[in-house]
């Protein structure tokens, strides 16, 4: 505003020098009035429910939709096992019938026709045992018990994902929340070197250049501050989100998020992470029941055997005590001559499938190794950045103290020091963010490896 009034009145020579003291008042009222926003005034914040990780995992495991699909299908998969077991089980079936009809008929000694009636009672039962079906009952139930350890494995892979996407969020906000406060500090330091360069302006040591300079450095970190806290509702609602509330959480700060070993050298994780993770066990089994469904296919083309027999009873009252029995037993052979091409065409959609299985389980091993070796390699190098980022924040705020003391002696420009405070708050937001990386990593590689480690 006092740059758009001295730039209008610099045109009328009249108005030059009540301009110029105008101006001044201006760059007066910039250095040494109050900042742009009040200090004492707090940013709103809504009201926020705390909770540690260990409730945030199990209040997202709880509603997860995901998982509660993966449930139903494993106890679908239970029910098509238990379906295959009764193949080899007998068929049993019983009925019974009632009729009622009405009758006319002459009788000679009236010379009238009379009605009647004529019922009849029956009921029966019977029994059939395949006993051979060219194998196809024994694919059918490796078949299914694949099934079944697929849907078991992708189960727990989903348990996994569900935690790690819980865990990404829960110390996405807890990042948030740290470079939040790292934020709040620059603010601190700003306006300790704003203080800084007007006590030197006032005893005639200092410039209003260096003033100039100091405040806007804490506007900008005031505004570094709106947008963490922006980042951190952000953060927190998606948590809220991820446990099915609407609130936004707070995550509790774990006691130790210092780096701790493995327990397993890199070696036997990938090994784990080719022949027994989730995705891997999934595959391995969906490819058993690929293969198996292609043995049934085939054992189509062989003829089958079954046993009958059965029981049946009639009689024109409704009394067991007399009637008209009969048993029978038999012994059946089947084989299908031609069925209009359906055995071949089931045969090779079988093939097909069992040999795109195939490629789908050797592409599982393949990445779950290739995931498990970058999360390594991150989780390694995130370790070493904790260390060097750590150790930058020594030098930088050694290096901040000296700058300090060299502009109170007046051997050093504001601009010296604003340099040294960034240096300082970017070592910091690095401390922040590679701690939480380091943790994220851990994360992502017990989901890829389907254990905590």
């Amino acid at each position: 505003m006092c740059d758009k009034r001295f730039a209008k009145t610099m045109t009328n020579r009249k108005g030059f020098h009540m301009s110029l003291a105008s101006y001044l008042a201006c760059v007066a009222y910039l250095v040494f009035s109050v900042p742009v926003f009040a200090q004492d005034r707090d940013i709103f914040e809504p009201e926020v429910v705390l909770v540690t990780l260990e409730d945030a995992i199990q209040r997202a495991v709880m509603v997860s939709p995901q998982i509660a699909q993966a449930e139903q299908n494993v106890l679908s998969a239970g029910e098509s096992r238990r379906t295959a077991v009764g193949s080899f089980l007998p068929t049993i079936s019983t009925g019974s019938g009632m009729s009622v009809r009405s009758t006319n008929r002459f009788d000679p000694g009236t010379d009238r026709i009379v009605s009647g009636s004529s019922n009849s009672y029956n009921a029966n039962i019977n029994a059939r045992y395949n006993l051979f079906q060219g194998g196809q009952r024994f694919s059918e139930l490796s078949r299914a018990k694949a099934d079944y350890v697929a849907a078991e494995a992708l189960r727990k892979d989903q348990d996994f994902n569900v935690i790690f996407q819980t865990k990404n969020l829960f110390f996405q906000a807890l990042r948030q929340q740290e470079l939040r406060e790292v934020a709040r500090l620059r603010i601190d330091q700003a306006t300790q070197s704003l203080e800084m360069t007007r006590m030197r302006q006032q005893l005639g040591g200092g410039t209003v250049s260096d003033t100039l300079r100091a405040r806007l450095e804490l506007i900008n970190a005031r505004q570094a501050l709106l947008t963490a806290e922006n980042e951190t509702q952000i953060a927190r609602f998606g948590l809220g989100r991820q446990m099915g509330m609407s609130e936004p959480i707070a995550p509790v700060i774990p006691e130790d998020l210092d780096p701790t070993p493995l327990g397993l050298e890199q070696i036997e994780v990938l090994r784990i992470a080719e022949s027994e993770s989730p995705s891997v066990v999934a595959a391995n089994a969906n490819l058993t029941a690929a293969e198996r469904a292609y043995s049934s296919a085939k054992a189509s083309y062989l003829p089958t055997f079954s046993l009958n027999s059965g029981y049946s009873w009639s009689n024109q009252q409704a009394s067991f005590e007399q009637g008209l029995t009969s048993w029978n037993f038999n012994f059946n052979m089947s084989y299908p001559l031609f069925n209009g091409f359906s055995r071949e065409a089931s045969v090779v959609r079988a093939e097909s499938t069992a040999y795109v299985a195939r490629l789908q389980e050797d592409d599982a091993r393949r990445g779950a190794r290739q995931e498990a070796d970058a999360a390594i390699r991150f989780l390694e190098t995130s370790e070493m950045a904790i260390d060097i980022a750590g150790e930058a924040l020594l030098v930088a705020n050694e290096d901040l103290r000296v700058t300090r003391e060299r502009y109170r002696v007046g051997v050093a420009i504001i601009l010296d020091v604003v340099t040294s405070q960034i240096a300082v708050d970017q070592a910091r937001v690095d401390l922040v963010n590679s701690r939480y990386d380091y943790v994220l990593a851990r994360a992502e590689l017990e989901a890829i490896l389907g254990m905590e480690l």
